[in-house]
C-alpha cells in the first residue's frame, strides 16, 4: 500500500494526524483511512518543521497492521542540504520505504520537480528520497482528479481539516 498523510494543528497544544491509503498511483478511492488525535504537539521551531509533525506521522503509523511500501507527505524532503520532514521519516524506517513529498509552494533552494496538473499554471513541488525523483512526479500526475491537486491528496487534507472540529 501506499500512504499519504496530513496533519492540522489546532492550537499550540493539538492536532489530527490523517492517512490514506491505496494500491496504485491513479486510484479514485482509498482502500482505508486512518486518522488519530495528537493531545501533545512539539512547539513550532522555523526550519524544523519535522520535529513538530514528525511524532504525529509515526503515532498514526502505530495503527497500521503493517507498515506501507511507500509514504507520501505534504511538504518536502529535504530543505535544501538540511532534512526536511520527508527526510526525518525516512530515516526513521532505516531508507526501507520510500518518501515522496508534495509541497504547494516552493522553498527557496530546495530542489524540486515541477508538477502541472488540471490545467493549473503552479506547479506541485515534488521531492523524494529513497526512489527517483522523475519517476514520482510522473506518478504524482497521473494521479486521479481534474485538479492541481490530485483526489487523494486533496481526501487526506479533508480527513484531517473534517476533525478538528472534534477537538475538546
Amino acid at each position: 500500500m501506499i500512504a499519504a498523510f496530513d496533519v492540522h494543528y489546532v492550537g499550540d497544544r493539538y492536532a489530527w494526524a490523517a492517512a490514506v491509503l491505496f494500491r496504485v498511483y491513479t486510484d479514485a478511492w482509498p482502500a482505508s483511512e486512518y486518522v488519530a488525535f495528537i493531545d501533545r504537539v512539539s512547539p513550532y521551531e522555523s526550519g524544523q518543521f519535522y520535529r513538530r509533525e514528525l511524532p504525529c506521522i509515526l503515532r498514526l503509523l502505530d495503527r497500521f497492521d503493517e507498515p506501507p511500501h511507500e509514504m507520501i507527505i505534504d511538504g518536502y524532503v529535504m530543505l535544501g542540504d538540511l532534512p526536511g520532514l520527508g527526510r526525518s521519516l525516512f530515516d526513521s524506517f532505516q531508507g526501507r520505504i520510500p518518501v515522496v513529498g508534495v509541497a504547494k509552494s516552493l522553498y527557496g533552494e530546495a530542489p524540486a520537480v515541477e508538477v502541472f496538473r488540471g490545467g493549473s499554471g503552479r506547479p506541485l513541488y515534488v521531492t523524494t528520497a529513497g526512489i527517483e525523483p522523475s519517476e514520482r512526479s510522473a506518478s504524482i500526475a497521473s494521479m486521479h482528479g481534474a485538479h492541481r491537486i490530485p483526489t487523494l491528496l486533496k481526501r487526506v487534507d479533508l480527513l484531517a481539516r473534517q476533525q478538528m472540529i472534534l477537538t475538546p
